[in-house]
């Protein structure tokens, strides 16, 4: 059933929704842009020259998810790599939905894990389509017959002929419905490094379009001036000396704020930038970060009315923590995406006809926002998804108003004539949608074997989803080896309702609960004086994780866990799952004229099948770099309800004389594959902040480390 609510005039798809399935997502489909036209399937098309064009539902935002997907077709259909390339699918969720969430969609580190069964059967049954083309013509048995590296061969003549050459015949074959998949002992592409990514030139040399790239006959540009502070609304505008402006074609109010369009994006920028607008913020949050921090701060230690609600609760917790061998809190900032690439789009608005050109991260969820600005019917709002410059969780459904805007905006100026919208820096920045603020309180008792036994945990922090629990904000804790150990539990989390939109960040709840597992941990080690490694060892072996600890194992042997080091460095371990990914990272860490420095990570991953070795180095060396400039540095504070931050200048991020070296070790799997894209992010602030612990034997208790 697909639930959600409408916010601002865009339907917020609820968590229960999630995976509305098969019918759903026909229904949604009606009137959508037809699947790509093969005899091999909506995911498969080959052409006389022995291309094998692979169909990627997934959005393209960096992390080389086209070559992974491409690189699990080409092994089941034993195409030639050199051979193989990519295109996006059109937005279809009946066709092109993330089985693992119902959806099109990218999002949760699931694109791999979605495409994993999915397209090795369709190159399975691609290749068997081939086997008995070439059977028949040469009339032989199907069971003499292999394919290798794009061509079909005959067992015994050594007779053979290229895709093309049988592609007439092979498309007239009936798809086998359930093709023999292949051994994983017998992969020759997938887990080799051979898997490489296959837009680096093109990058390189600028020819990658991007939505800012995007240049159509009779275009039009928008830029939209917006409420200072969240929830405002527009009171009066004067727009006399915006329509001043030369190449300014029209100025008009929506309900986000004030629209001019224009010739292009500098007038565009002008006629926004002479405008006199009046707010109406009567009903907006004005509240300063500190002042809503005091806020989550008395909620967590149970000083307001606020009794939150239970998500995991064992034992007696009335007869713990009288005496807590450990009482912690932490305290968490709202964090910006910051992608390179700010939200943009380009909308054509025909009667019910919708057309978006952009980098869609949610095309289901796109679509049905859009069409509920429009009304029409999902289906008929069309997405040419393109390659994005970065998101982060930024471009995703739940926070693409901007998305609602430029459809609002093309529809006003009709006629199915595009129009780009575009948002600055400082409008991404301030626009909210941030990594929700948090607050954590904790009470930690061991037992007689020195493991921890009880376990109290109080989150607040808002919820991402307006309906159902606020489960994202405490993902990584249930399920924690630390709290499925104790004979008692008491984990709550509390969400209170504050005017601060909210939206998912690379890897959500995990990227502040793993911080404060992982510390925490090491807190009760030290205060044992145990080791931190051999300590999570004990807890891993009692839970009978025997992945946490190959992941520690490894990462340890790589990183010379136990020796000493020269000077006044000191090394930092954590170990997390997230998105069904085990990450152990060992930081190492010194003070360098003030500040945390961080030289070296080495970073172990249990990720299943490494379907791109390279990609998957690639992902955790980015995790590694996003969770610490946000660990180092990141934070939007808010003034008067304000957020202060606007650009980079304000906003640091780490910088490349900054970053570390980052060393991937893969653990061997057979397991089929999971996330990448996020679980590298988490464990590396607690890496470090079990470092600093050692070097000054004093708890970290808030983030940014810096500032």
């Amino acid at each position: 059933m697909l639930g959600g609510s409408l916010v601002g005039g865009a339907l917020i798809i609820g968590y229960t929704a999630m995976n509305f399935g098969a019918v759903a997502s026909g229904a949604l489909s009606i009137g959508a842009e037809a699947p790509v036209s093969s005899p091999f399937g909506p995911f498969i098309t080959i052409d006389r020259d022995n291309w094998v064009t692979v169909v990627n539902s997934y959005q393209e935002m960096g992390q080389g998810i086209h070559a992974g997907v491409a690189a699990i077709v080409a092994e089941e259909l034993d195409a030639d790599w050199s051979k193989v390339k990519v295109m996006s699918a059109p937005a279809n969720a009946a066709v092109y939905r993330n089985r693992a969430m119902g959806m099109q969609a990218t999002a949760g580190s699931s694109a791999i894990a979605g495409a994993w069964t999915q397209l090795r059967m369709a190159g399975a049954a691609a290749r068997e389509m081939f086997v008995l083309a070439a059977a028949a013509k040469w009339e032989v048995s199907a069971g003499t017959v292999y394919v290798r590296n794009g061509m079909v061969i005959h067992a015994g003549s050594g007779r053979q002929e290229s895709f093309g050459d049988l592609l007439e015949m092979a498309a007239k074959q009936e798809a086998p419905a359930a093709p023999l998949l292949k051994e994983i002992e017998s992969f020759a592409l997938v887990g080799s490094r051979r898997v490489k990514r296959m837009d680096g030139a093109s990058k390189a040399t600028g020819a990658v379009t991007y939505t800012q790239d995007v240049q159509m006959p009779g275009m039009l540009v928008a830029m939209v001036a917006h409420p200072p502070h969240f929830g405002g609304k527009v009171q009066s505008f004067d727009a006399v000396a915006a329509r001043k402006i030369k190449g300014v074609v029209d100025v008009f109010a929506i309900p986000s704020g004030v629209a001019v369009v224009a010739q292009d994006t500098w007038s565009a920028r002008k006629g926004r930038d002479a405008l006199t607008v009046t707010w109406d913020d009567s009903a907006t949050e004005k509240r300063s970060s500190e002042q809503l921090l005091q806020l989550y701060r008395r909620i967590g230690e149970g000083g307001t009315d606020d009794r939150g609600a239970s998500y995991h609760s064992k034992g007696d917790p009335a007869t713990a923590f009288r005496e807590a061998y450990l009482e912690a809190s932490y305290d968490f900032p709202y964090l910006a995406h910051a992608p390179m690439e700010p939200m943009n789009c380009v909308a054509q608005v025909d009667g019910r006809r919708v057309k978006l050109t952009f980098a869609s991260q949610l095309q289901t969820v796109d679509q049905v926002n859009s069409a509920l600005a429009t009304i029409t019917l999902p289906g008929m709002v069309h997405i040419e998804t393109l390659p994005a410059g970065g998101s982060f969780g930024r471009r995703g459904g739940l926070s693409s108003g901007y998305v609602v805007e430029s459809v609002r905006i093309a529809r006003h100026v009709g006629k199915g004539r595009p129009v780009k919208l575009v948002w600055t820096r400082e409008d991404d920045m301030t626009g909210g949608y941030y990594r929700p603020m948090a607050h954590h309180r904790l009470w930690v008792d061991r037992g007689a074997d020195g493991l921890p036994a009880a376990w109290r945990h109080h989150t607040v922090a808002q919820s991402l989803l307006p309906v159902g629990p606020n489960v994202t904000e405490v993902e990584g804790i249930k399920n924690s080896p630390y709290v499925a150990g104790c004979a008692v539990a008491d984990c709550r989390v509390f969400s209170p309702s504050v005017g601060v939109p909210v939206g998912f960040w690379r890897s959500v709840g995990h990227s502040h609960n793993a911080m404060v597992m992982e510390h925490t941990i090491d807190q009760i080690a030290r205060l044992g004086d145990l080791d931190p490694a051999e300590y999570r060892r004990a807890i891993y072996r009692k839970a009978g994780d025997e992945r946490r600890l190959a992941v520690l194992d490894l990462a340890c042997e790589r990183a010379g866990w136990g020796s000493s080091m020269q000077g006044d460095w000191a090394r930092g371990l954590a170990v997390h799952e997230a998105f069904g990914t085990v990450v152990a990272q060992i930081a190492e860490v010194a003070f360098v004229e003030g500040r945390p420095r961080v030289r070296r990570v080495v970073c172990a991953v249990d990720c299943g099948i490494a379907v791109s070795p390279d990609q998957v180095a690639a992902q955790m060396e980015g995790g590694v770099c996003f969770g610490l400039s946000a660990a180092m540095y990141g934070k939007i504070t808010l003034d008067d309800g304000v957020p202060a931050q606007s650009n980079f200048d304000t906003y640091e991020v780490l910088r490349i004389d900054d970053a570390p070296v980052v060393e991937t070790h893969i653990v061997p799997s057979r397991r089929d594959p999971s996330g990448v894209g996020e679980p590298g992010v988490p464990p590396i602030a607690p890496a470090v902040a079990n470092a600093l612990l050692v070097l000054t034997g004093k708890p970290t208790t808030s983030l940014p480390f810096v500032g």
